[in-house]
């Protein structure tokens, strides 16, 4: 028999891998890289960590849709999930409100149902002061801006039936759910949960010494 040419075997051979890669990326973990610094000091810009997918429930790709009910978005998760006003962008933020929900944020003051979240003052680093922000069993630190008013995002929101309320953890410097609204449930892509690498820009080496799990 004559043989095969050595691409179509080679192809043959790759595509079993290849399928469990795409099936690995699209239905249980897939890495990002964050773009901007709206999370500090928890994730920086170059980091790049792995989202659970599965965490949420099994997805379709694409729609979005849910097919498999595994679990919900807990208060304090990092959540990924596509940007409401396009569909698109990949976005990255801490859940604040869950369904029914009644947020308010005043004076750089976090409230959820008329109850005050805590934080504690840990460390002044101009131009920001570090705090450790507990959520329910979460503690996690977040970033204020010093000598910024605290009026900017200031404002009472309650979270709709299929929604979330996320915020950033550099609070002064985040483009969140203050100011564009909810995450839809359909929109939700998955849970962060660990750093695998930093590597902050081409010109730079890779670094491993942020490796580690995600508060």
């Amino acid at each position: 028999e004559p043989k095969e040419p050595y691409l179509v075997d080679l192809s043959r051979s790759f595509f079993p891998v290849l399928a469990i890669v795409l099936i690995l990326r699209s239905f249980l973990v897939e890495p990002f890289q964050i773009p901007s610094g709206s999370m500090l000091p928890t994730l920086e810009v170059g980091d790049f960590i792995l989202v659970n997918k599965y965490a949420y429930g099994l997805r379709l790709p694409v729609l979005g849709t849910k097919i498999v009910d595994v679990g919900e978005p807990q208060r304090g998760d990092v959540m990924v999930f596509r940007y409401p006003e396009d569909g698109e962008t990949n976005y990255i933020k801490r859940v604040i409100g869950l369904p029914g929900d009644h947020i308010r944020y005043r004076d750089k003051q976090l409230f959820i149902n008329g109850k005050r979240i805590e934080s504690q003052f840990v460390a002044r680093l101009p131009p920001v002061e570090l705090r450790r922000e507990i959520l329910g069993e979460v503690e996690h630190d977040i970033f204020l801006t010093l000598g910024r008013p605290g009026t900017s995002g200031e404002g009472e929101w309650v979270v709709p039936e299929g929604h979330y309320f996320v915020m950033g953890d550099n609070r002064d410097n985040s483009n969140d759910s203050r100011y564009w609204g909810m995450v839809p449930e359909d929109m939700v892509v998955g849970k962060a949960f660990a750093i695998w690498m930093h590597w902050k820009s081409l010109g730079s080496l890779p670094s491993f010494d942020r490796v580690g799990s995600i508060e």
